[in-house]
């Protein structure tokens, strides 16, 4: 029987990087949370703790931030595409780089009815993310985009039924035709190349996906993020896939009968577990193949 070292990967997780552009009395602000990774040619340190080849973890934290004040921080893909090729660039044993960044919105405050120059509110309604891979370097260099947005909750208080589904002696959930539906949705589509104003695609993307969920009449979850993935593809030809994992943040409507109190769908009790989990992929069937794209992120069939 032989013993050998499998797949591996190093760097520096979650590196906590707020960049503000202040070269005009306006103000902006990027606040993301950086992990960068690191694969290829790194036996020697795991088999005999030769470190020749590595690029510590504390340099690449360090790059992160430099590379903020050196380059400025646009849109999260480009620099996380900037960070990954120099990484394997640097590095002597990377062959590939994975870089993921999640982006943490502010709004200006509105001060007279017009934004503030240089004072923000946190705004909710999901984080933006991204995860980079790239293999290789020059004509062999292969680059993959998986753009998204997680912890996006989202509520509709009618417009949603679920019956005539399967029923065993087991079931005990009762039909309906008019239910709160609600998810906290992570969503994340692939894009076929990278030659793309990203901040563009997000915003419409974002959009797009929102008016799906509150327009469109739902028979189930899974038929809802059917319509927004189809939307999606239709609108935006440089996506090639989008997949969903959507969580259902379930309500019950609360008997009030006890105290003399009709409960016309007014009132519910909030339960987070447990839940159902919905996941699914809406693809083209002329996409380029994903390569590494889907590398090292969880939670998706």
């Amino acid at each position: 029987m032989a013993i050998q070292l499998g797949p591996n990967q190093y760097g520096k997780a979650e590196n906590r990087l707020v960049r503000v552009h202040r070269d005009t009395a306006r103000h902006s602000i990027r606040d993301l949370n950086v992990s960068t990774s690191l694969r290829g040619r790194f036996a020697d340190a795991h088999i005999t703790g030769d470190q020749r080849d590595v690029l510590p973890t504390d340099t690449q934290k360090n790059t992160v931030f430099a590379f903020a004040k050196e380059h400025g921080v646009a849109a999260i893909e480009d620099f996380g595409l900037l960070l990954a090729d120099h990484f394997i660039a640097r590095c002597p044993g990377a062959d590939g780089a994975r870089i993921e960044l999640d982006e943490y919105a502010w709004d200006r405050i509105p001060v007279d009815g017009i934004g503030h120059d240089h004072s923000f509110v946190h705004r909710g309604g999901g984080v933006r993310t991204t995860v980079i891979n790239v293999d290789g370097v020059g004509p062999d260099r292969r680059a993959h985009v998986v753009s998204g947005i997680k912890d996006l909750v989202v509520l509709k208080s009618t417009g949603s039924e679920f019956r005539g589904y399967f029923k065993d002696k087991y079931t005990t959930l009762a039909e309906t035709d008019d239910r709160i539906m609600a998810t906290s949705l992570v969503t994340r589509w692939r894009y076929d190349h990278t030659e793309i104003d990203w901040d563009k695609s997000y915003d419409s993307i974002r959009s797009i996906l929102l008016r799906q969920f509150a327009a469109v009449h739902s028979h189930a979850l899974q038929q809802t993020l059917y319509s927004m993935g189809r939307a999606v593809l239709e609108q935006h030809r440089e996506v090639a896939e989008i997949r969903f994992s959507a969580p259902n943040k379930h309500h019950f409507r609360y008997d009030l009968a006890p105290f003399g109190l009709d409960n016309p769908g007014e009132v519910f009790i909030a339960a987070d577990r447990p839940y159902g989990l919905i996941e699914a992929t809406v693809e083209r069937d002329d996409a380029t193949e994903p390569g590494a794209a889907w590398q090292g992120i969880p939670g998706f069939c």
